[in-house]
């Protein structure tokens, strides 16, 4: 589970964000939206370790973040934290399996080659796993980027903005996708969206003002 207190972060003297405590429980989602400029990005990087807080306490399970050494907290965040970004990178002379293996790699030293296949196949790509990422639709992206987030079966998994460019048909699958394999790898889900699409699918949320 990942649960904040009292998360302060500013750029400069002009943007101050003091955010709401969050709670989400393992297998659980929770939906973070909010209008422009209200901090939905900044907010999804400090759970992620991409930033760090002025002040509070960002934890996941017994582990504050906020507290580890940039050192530490590359090693917490490759072994505990997935990330879907709204824009997905690969490293595009490798396949679609060879992407998500390689995630796997970086984190624990091991190629989870059977388990990139099982996620791959879950998400609806096994026909898609021996293509290069550019030969494949954004949607069929997006769901790369969820089982390369899922490989190392984070306690934590956060997507910023997953569905902001699918069409209807792809943003409930993804959306779907997200919400069952989260229960299935009992990890916490936080999803940070203007999307009101997903504003009506779950009930667990939080607006940012």
């Amino acid at each position: 589970m990942i649960s904040t207190r009292n998360i302060q972060f500013s750029y400069g003297k002009e943007t101050v964000f003091n955010f709401p405590d969050i709670i989400a429980q393992s297998g659980n989602t929770l939906l973070i939206t909010g209008g422009s400029g209200k901090g939905k990005t900044t907010l999804l990087h400090l759970l992620g370790g991409l930033l760090k807080p002025q002040s509070g306490e960002i934890l996941i399970e017994e582990t504050n973040i906020a507290t580890l050494s940039d050192k530490k907290l590359d090693h917490f965040r490759g072994k505990n934290i997935g990330l879907v970004l709204q824009q997905a990178y690969f490293v595009e002379s490798l396949s679609v399996e060879e992407n998500v293996v390689l995630a796997s790699w970086l984190a624990t030293g091991k190629q989870a080659t059977e388990k990139a296949r099982q996620i791959l196949e879950q998400l609806r790509l096994k026909d898609q796993m021996h293509k290069l990422p550019s030969q494949l639709s954004i949607g069929q992206q997006q769901r790369v980027s969820i089982a390369r987030a899922l490989i190392n079966e984070p306690k934590l998994l956060l997507a910023d903005e997953p569905t902001s460019s699918l069409d209807d048909e792809n943003a409930f699958l993804v959306a779907d996708m997200l919400s069952s394999l989260a229960k299935q790898y009992g990890t916490a889900l936080v999803i940070v969206t203007h999307d009101q699409r997903l504003k009506d699918r779950f009930s667990n949320q939080i607006t940012l003002s």
